[in-house]
């Protein structure tokens, strides 16, 4: 079942090709990098054989925002109940925020989450330093990071950077590309006033950060990144307003990505859900889902993220505002964009772009996000037939729960291979698996 080095052929697997069609290949991996992609039988040259039975073969997904909660909050996750949750979605590399205890600030404490991913994770790891007003001048130079996080609003403490000033000095400063949270934290906590009342509503929390909220931040860092032409992404986009401003706005020196659940899900959900469809930023409603989806079509919108960030049940369980707001989506990221495209939605080779090639691209990851000789060995093999349901009892998050609980979907994986080597396959993981850190070509 698992291949003990990274020397590994994939047999009869389908792949997609450039016109679109998915057609039977053989893939040759060895020392991690895939060295063959051919319709001729090399199976004899290879130590390990994997019959990938009419499986569709894809690039491993790349999640470029997790919460996974170590150091500090490991009672709702940890690096190896994350990466097993990740190995099982088909997620072969993430990209992980700064706001665990202690912060991810500096040199020591991001020194500190390489060590320990290095020693639990069964994926590729990468991770963002967090901008605070203390550290401006190490954001440039604590190394390896993906870039700079800065929280414009929804967070407290040494993160929430909501002072104006302080936002233009780290865009004037450096090169690292700039990762923003864009809520305006001022008018978030006007409406905090405003609807003091009316808490035990459960989505009284997409009425307090409401669309505006976003909008007016996405338009602050837009244009401090047009004013300095400095690279800016825009994570977890949620609002139509902000589609239609980035449509007259956006550079090419621009990104933004999309979840699943400002896809999939809106404020009707809360109904069924109460405080586990809690995020930030919320849920919003059925038109929004439609111009985000519009958005990622068109390409405004550059790729996809989980913003995985799991609390556990009895956290969730609190009353508004003391319920956290987050969610997991790890494991469920691919198999609902699969279930869409065979819904009709979008199309595999999209898909593959908005998970994988995409992302990589965004963040200067070398050799990942493709299926290509010479490129890393980190793919998943799909079953685009059967279908299955999100059951609790089959999550390998800590937190134990997901917002698509019952939801039938398709495309689940059956074997993902990080470096080359078999991580997981159709429910077992090989544990002696360990992941790399990422190295990104603009740090």
């Amino acid at each position: 079942m698992f291949n003990t080095d990274n020397n590994l052929w994939i047999h009869q697997a389908q792949l997609l090709g450039e016109d679109g069609i998915l057609r039977p290949y053989n893939l040759g991996i060895q020392g991690g990098k895939i060295t063959a992609i051919t319709t001729e039988d090399h199976r004899r040259e290879y130590e390990h054989i994997l019959d990938a039975q009419g499986w569709v073969l894809l690039p491993g997904v790349i999640d470029p925002q997790v919460h996974f909660r170590e150091p500090g909050l490991e009672h709702k996750e940890d690096f190896w109940t994350a990466s097993h949750a990740c190995a099982k979605g088909g997620v072969t590399s993430f990209l992980e925020m700064p706001n665990t205890r202690p912060l991810t600030t500096n040199q020591i404490t991001l020194d500190d989450k390489l060590h320990r991913a290095a020693q639990k994770s069964l994926v590729n790891y990468g991770f963002f330093v967090g901008a605070t007003r203390y550290n401006l001048t190490e954001l440039n130079q604590v190394h390896p990071v993906c870039g700079i996080k800065i929280f414009m609003g929804s967070m407290h403490g040494d993160l929430l950077m909501d002072d104006p000033d302080y936002l233009e000095q780290i865009f004037a400063q450096g090169t690292r590309l700039i990762a923003v949270h864009a809520e305006n934290q001022q008018r978030i906590t006007q409406r905090r006033q405003q609807f003091a009342t009316q808490y035990h509503i459960p989505d009284i929390h997409s009425e307090i950060q409401d669309d505006i909220a976003a909008l007016q931040a996405t338009e602050l860092a837009v244009n401090l990144a047009i004013k300095y032409r400095r690279r800016l992404h825009i994570l977890h986009l949620s609002t139509a307003l902000e589609v239609e401003f980035l449509r007259l706005h956006k550079q090419p020196w621009i990104t933004a990505e999309v979840t699943p659940q400002h896809l999939l899900l809106n404020r009707s959900a809360y109904q069924e859900l109460g405080t586990l469809a809690q995020m930030n930023p919320p849920l919003r409603t059925a038109h929004d889902n439609q111009v985000l989806w519009q958005g990622l079509q068109e390409g405004l919108i550059d790729f996809m993220a989980t913003d995985h960030a799991p609390h556990t049940l009895a956290e969730k369980a609190q009353p508004y505002p003391q319920s956290p707001s987050g969610m997991p989506g790890v494991e469920t990221l691919l198999p609902l964009m699969l279930t869409q495209m065979k819904q009709g939605k979008c199309t595999l080779k999209q898909v593959t772009q908005w998970l994988s090639t995409k992302v990589a691209e965004a963040y200067k990851i070398p050799n990942k996000g493709r299926i290509a000789p010479g490129y890393d060995a980190d793919l998943v093999l799909v079953d685009l037939e059967q279908e299955y349901p999100v059951r609790r009892a089959d999550l390998q998050t800590k937190c134990g729960w997901s917002p698509f609980e019952n939801w039938v979907l398709t495309g689940w994986p059956q074997v993902t291979i990080v470096g080359g080597r078999i991580v997981y396959y159709q429910g077992q993981f090989n544990e002696e698996v360990r992941g790399t850190a990422l190295q990104f070509l603009s740090d």
